[in-house]
């Protein structure tokens, strides 16, 4: 894949932050690079592309955005290999989600142009706030809002689209501890559940913190209609390596079509791993957990990328999971995709940008 570069407008931050950041102790989402890039939409084009320094953006208090949630966001990660370059992984992927979400929020798709030039350039320009310590990558938040100060309810007529990028180590320091969720519920059929929405990640909090005060770090969502399926959990897609087998929750309306998630599907097909994409409902994990069948259960997603849990609740019962060996699936799986987004490996399904 490759990016032309596209005339942005850019201002240099006159004092950069770089040398604050301790790489070698990074706290996830803490530290913010130096610049921003920002494009706007209005009377129907995309104009004033710019990168500046990073700062606070001036809104007004009537910002339809703040009033009525129309708002999508993307994550994606940048790495580098031991050459010194910087790699970004499936980007047109993040690309093209994005454009589906703004089309479920009645928002303006994002040109490939746009998107991919704006974010090579800010890459290029903040270069040095990708960490080069291994387990580190630099994480990246395109978002994009309606501006529109005007508080009927409507589609905004204008947008901000802005990346920002932040040096990162691990999401979790260790196995995080989940419960099945069958109260409340993230996505309806027919709903956003699909969408990378800011109302999506604003309603789940509550159940969550509830989970949390009972001493877990993620809820495991079921279905709307019945809490007999699994869907996915509060950051991560889920899967479950069980008799020689990957089994994941199919794509649908009511869950996110995550990029890491397909990756480890394709690797795994590649690797002629039987997969299977389907409906899988809670009693069929209870009783293999039960059983001892259960390999491997865990999340997968940018900001996680493959995170096994310790244990699931269900019911009251914790069901603990055996620790993952050096010549699992998941320890294979994770160390291939990290070994191909840092250029070590050839990269035989096209997935990496170099920048």
């Amino acid at each position: 894949m490759t990016a032309d570069t596209l005339q942005i407008e850019i201002q240099k931050t006159s004092k950069s932050r770089l040398d604050e950041v301790d790489f070698e102790n990074l706290v996830f989402g803490r530290n913010i690079s130096d610049h921003m890039f920002i494009v706007e939409y209005r009377d129907g084009q995309w104009k004033d592309s710019r990168i500046v320094p990073y700062g606070d953006l001036s809104l007004s208090p009537a910002t339809a955005a703040l009033h009525y949630g129309q708002t999508i966001l993307e994550g994606m990660k940048a790495y580098r290999n031991d050459a010194g370059e910087v790699l970004l992984f499936r980007a047109l992927d993040n690309w093209a989600r994005m454009n589906k979400s703004a089309e479920r929020l009645c928002m303006p798709a994002i040109p490939q142009d746009v998107f991919m030039n704006g974010l090579t350039e800010l890459i290029r320009l903040d270069s040095g706030w990708v960490p080069a310590t291994e387990g580190c990558s630099l994480y990246i938040r395109p978002y994009m809002f309606a501006t529109d100060p005007y508080i009927g309810v409507k589609p905004s007529e204008s947008y901000m689209f802005v990346i920002f990028t932040s040096p990162v180590g691990t999401y979790y320091a260790k196995p995080p501890r989940v419960k099945f969720e069958t109260k409340y519920i993230r996505a309806a059929e027919g709903g956003v559940g699909a969408t990378k929405c800011g109302g999506n990640y604003g309603g789940s909090l509550y159940p969550a913190k509830l989970a949390q005060e009972e001493g877990y770090e993620q809820l495991i969502w079921t279905d709307a209609r019945e809490h007999a399926y699994i869907e996915e959990s509060g950051t991560m897609n889920v899967m479950f390596f069980i008799e020689g087998k990957l089994i994941t929750p199919h794509v649908s309306d009511t869950t996110l079509d995550g990029v890491t998630r397909k990756s480890i599907v394709a690797v795994a097909k590649h690797w002629n791993i039987p997969v299977e994409e389907r409906k899988v409902s809670v009693k069929e994990i209870v009783e293999a957990l039960k059983a001892g069948k259960v390999e491997a259960a865990f999340g997968a997603g940018t900001a996680v990328v493959i995170s096994p849990f310790a244990s699931i609740n269900y019911e009251g019962v914790d069901y603990t999971l055996p620790e993952i060996k050096e010549d699992s699936f998941v320890s294979k799986v994770k160390s291939y995709l990290t070994d191909l987004r840092t250029g070590k490996i050839e990269d035989v399904f096209g997935w990496t940008l170099k920048v």
